[in-house]
């Protein structure tokens, strides 16, 4: 458990190892989640990144691929086609 203090402001430190459990840095943003009347604090890109990295699970099967290297070959073709070179 980590005890910090509300400035007049509003604001808040969040403590080194807090910071450092979150791999947050100076200007990440920060997501506060409220749940059943608790609130969680979670690193704004890591959960985006989570919730990206869901969405996608199995597409890549769904659409043909059968490793990364196949579809890193049909991107390359793609930039190719796009960039004209």
């Amino acid at each position: 458990m980590e005890i910090t203090k509300l400035s007049d402001k509003g604001q808040i430190t969040l403590p080194i190892s807090i910071r450092k459990k979150l791999q947050l840095k100076a200007g990440d943003k920060v997501v506060i989640l409220e749940e059943n009347g608790r609130f969680y604090m979670e690193n704004s890109a890591l959960m985006a990144f989570s919730k990206v990295a869901n969405d996608f699970k199995g597409a890549a099967i769904e659409a043909g691929f059968n490793s990364e290297d196949e579809m890193q070959d049909y991107m390359q073709e793609i930039r190719k086609e796009v960039r004209g070179y």
